[in-house]
This record gives C-alpha cells, sequence and structure tokens, in this order.
C-alpha cells in the first residue's frame, strides 16, 4: 500500500516529555474530573492459544441472553468467518475467540452478537461489526510496539463504547486505557467489565480528543470515531515507532481508515478502505 502525504494536522504542538504513569485516580488538564476503573483479573482469562482461531473455554458461564445456546461453538464459527475473510494474525483471531460479544449487548440483540454487523449499544452509538474489530486490531499489531512477549505495549482507546474491543485488546496489550467521553456508556462498559475482571484495562472518563497525556507514551492508539482530522495531542502522545489506526472523513460523508506510523524521521500516512464510524466530538456528555 502506498503512504499518502497529507497536510499538518492544525498548529504543531511541541515534543511531549515522557510522562510519568498516572496514579489514579487522576484528572485531565485543567482540573477537568476524570474518572478511573481498575479490574483484577481470574486465572481462567485466555492468553496465547496453540490454534488461532480456536477460542479457549470462557471463565464465565457459555448460555447467553436466556436462549440456552453455547457461545463458545458460535464463537468459533464466528472466528473462522474471520479467518476466511482474511484476517491472518493468530493473536487477533485468538483474542476475538476468547471475548463473549453478547455480553456486551443488550439482551434483546443476544441473538445476533456473532453477526457481522454493527449493534446499537444507547447514546446513538453501536459496537462495530466483529471484521472491523479484527481489522483494526491487526493493523495495529502489524505495527505498534511490542515486548518480548510480542504482545503491544501500553495502548490508547479513543471511544470505549460498550468495551467490547478494550476486552479485546486486553489480550493484545500490556496495558489498555480506555477513553470514553459519554457518562451513561462510561457506566455501561464498566459494569460490562466488572465480571471479566481484566486488570490491564483502565478506563477513564474525559474528553478522547485531548488523548490521555499521563500514560503516553503509547506503542498504539486506536479510535473508534472519525473526524476530518487525527487529532495533533494523539500524535504527540505516540511513542516514536508507535502505530495510530483510526477512522477518517475523507470527504462530506465518507470515511476511510487510516493507519499513521511515527518514526523518527516523521509521521507517516497510509489511507486504506472506506468504513463508517460515528462522528469524532468533543467535550463531556
Amino acid at each position: 500500500m502506498k503512504p499518502l502525504v497529507k497536510p499538518p494536522f492544525g498548529v504543531p504542538s511541541k515534543t511531549p516529555s515522557v510522562a510519568v504513569r498516572p496514579s489514579f485516580p487522576a484528572r485531565l488538564p485543567g482540573d477537568v474530573a476524570l474518572t478511573t476503573t481498575k479490574f483484577s483479573l481470574t486465572a481462567a482469562r485466555a492468553a496465547a492459544v496453540a490454534l488461532p482461531w480456536e477460542p479457549r473455554k470462557s471463565h464465565l458461564p457459555g448460555i447467553f441472553g436466556g436462549l440456552g445456546m453455547d457461545s463458545r461453538a458460535i464463537r468459533s464459527r464466528m472466528v473462522s468467518r474471520l479467518a476466511a475473510q482474511g484476517i491472518s494474525d493468530g493473536p487477533v483471531l485468538a483474542a476475538m475467540g476468547a471475548v463473549e460479544r453478547h455480553r456486551f449487548v443488550d439482551s434483546a440483540l443476544a441473538n445476533q452478537a456473532y453477526e457481522d454487523t454493527s449493534l446499537p449499544i444507547g447514546l446513538g452509538q453501536t459496537i462495530s461489526k466483529p471484521s472491523v474489530v479484527a481489522r483494526m486490531l491487526e493493523l495495529l499489531q502489524q505495527g505498534g510496539l511490542h515486548d518480548a512477549s510480542g504482545k503491544l505495549g501500553r495502548v490508547l482507546e479513543i471511544g470505549t463504547g460498550c468495551a467490547y474491543q478494550a476486552a479485546v485488546l486486553s489480550h493484545l496489550a500490556t496495558e489498555v486505557y480506555s477513553m470514553e467521553r459519554l457518562r451513561g456508556l462510561y457506566d455501561k462498559a464498566r459494569e460490562n467489565l466488572r465480571l471479566l475482571r481484566l486488570p490491564n484495562v483502565h478506563l477513564l472518563f474525559g474528553d478522547g480528543m485531548n488523548g490521555f497525556p499521563k500514560g503516553a507514551p503509547y506503542a498504539a492508539i486506536i479510535a473508534a470515531a472519525g473526524g476530518e482530522a487525527i487529532p495533533d495531542a494523539w500524535i504527540d502522545q505516540l511513542a516514536v515507532g508507535g502505530r495510530l489506526v483510526a477512522p477518517l472523513q475523507t470527504a462530506p460523508g465518507t470515511q476511510s481508515l487510516v493507519v499513521i506510523d511515527k518514526t523518527r524521521h516523521g509521521v507517516r500516512h497510509t489511507l486504506l478502505e472506506a468504513v463508517h464510524f460515528v462522528p469524532l466530538k468533543s467535550g463531556i456528555g
């Protein structure tokens, strides 16, 4: 794929200094309140698996939505479809198979949880298609900064939503900082993650346009909302060698995935396929 040379995003920001990792609770710059939630992990949490398309047995019950359906078999079929669609990264397929998507949607939609479709989660927001989640995570995996075990380092997610993608990321990254600007969704995400007890997922309530400088620099950044430009703050907070994956408005009513790699020689942009995400907005609500 050919890198596209994009114009600079707004006024260049100062090169960020290496930040000390935040203690909790933390505050955003300007004393904007920031709520954080940490989760603990059970011994049964899935890690790398031998067969990338075969999900581990969950530590939670396999019955969902009161329908008497075993989600493990259904998840396995979903992951097989992802592999058939071209997703080839083993850890991504394993993570997609390990997380029970039906637990992140309303019970009335549970029977659609493993279809390749986006679903409403309230407040005008949606949970992305499994194929889109897998595609974006595979792009992160192909770039970004990995540790000796092969995991991504600290990842910043903009737009927690129902926290499904954050849960999948927890299997791929050493730490996940996930930011949500809507209080109703933040509360729902916290509840969705409570039983999973993931110690490496930190939920943040705040304006994602500003990123989270106290956790920077990040090995990778991923966004679930698209604007007319990538905020300078995100690029500033991305580590050298890191990768950012986000939707970007390329024309009115049109979005495409953009991959941004930050190198010692500058920032490289690569524009990929068309996608459809909710618009990127500032402020909290």
